[in-house]
């Protein structure tokens, strides 16, 4: 198999320009489609191709990675953009966080076409995609993982091969009731911190050090006790991920009560408008 160098890049958002950006600092050749054209100009002045049309953009790459907000948007970027300019041979990456069991059916169509697919969400917010240390989580045949493996290290360092197609979508909704939890325990905490009197710059100093330390105390943390609340991950789109995890442990069971709690308290943030901050903007909930 011939090394991967031309690779097309969809959804430019809070993660996927710092993507796209890692891409061409790794060397190589970037062509990127965004719907709101105006983002896609940062990443053309530093050698990124800007295509008119998804056709196009599938048409001149090998791998096409997407990272764009849902499911239906990933059904209609690949299905009714991009189907037309794919051929056999190519490889999609759909890197958004969707629905498990929309991703495996999206496989199967582009497998009947001789079209490889996997998907592989990423982890570790604003941050980890501008420092290229995002972990990737990946479904789909270990031999497609490994010929784009090297793709894959330009935009992470934890990159884990999880199964078969569906189990990087599975893995991740487990990753975002964990994100989501933890969000609701620091807000929370903070906000009993603050009701009893205590320093919250101690507090945050002690809790991060010890037992109760987690991703969240120590880059969400530093934000509350600076009042900002700007988004490194949309609170928004924490609570799709969250519906995504709340509809699919339905299926089993109810006792699953944090992942309904977390479900609960983002779309009650959403519901006041709050869904533009980030996911520990949830804490206004409190005030």
């Amino acid at each position: 198999m011939s090394k991967i160098t031309k690779i097309g890049f969809v959804g430019l958002g809070i993660m996927g320009k710092s993507m796209a950006l890692n891409l061409l600092k790794a060397g190589f050749k970037v062509t990127v489609w965004n719907r709101t054209q105006e983002k896609t100009k940062p990443l053309k002045e530093v050698g990124a191709t800007v295509a008119e049309t998804l056709e196009d953009l599938a048409r001149e790459t090998e791998l096409i990675i997407t990272i764009v907000n849902d499911t239906p948007d990933v059904e209609e970027v690949i299905f009714q953009k991009l189907i037309s300019g794919l051929v056999a041979g190519k490889i999609v990456v759909d890197m958004s966080t969707i629905d498990p069991g929309a991703t495996v059916e999206f496989s199967k169509k582009l497998a009947s076409l001789k079209i490889e697919m996997l998907d592989a969400p990423v982890s570790g917010g604003d941050i980890g995609a501008r420092n290229g240390t995002l972990t990737i989580m990946a479904g789909g045949k270990k031999e497609v993982f490994e010929r784009v493996l090297p793709v894959f290290q330009a935009m992470g360092k934890n990159i884990v091969h999880c199964g078969g197609n569906g189990d990087g979508q599975r893995v991740k909704m487990i990753n975002q009731v964990l994100c989501g939890l933890h969000a609701v325990a620091m807000t929370e905490a903070f906000s009993i911190a603050k009701d009893v009197g205590l320093d919250l710059d101690i507090m945050h100093k002690v809790v991060t050090s010890g037992a109760a330390g987690s991703w969240a105390l120590d880059n969400l943390g530093p934000r509350l006790l600076k009042g900002d609340k700007e988004p490194g991950f949309k609170l928004s789109m924490q609570l799709k991920d969250l519906r995504i995890a709340h509809e699919t442990t339905q299926k089993y069971s109810e006792k699953y009560r944090g992942t309904a709690l977390a479900f609960e308290l983002f779309s009650k943030a959403n519901e006041k408008g709050l869904g533009n901050l980030g996911s520990h903007g949830l804490i206004e909930l409190y005030k």
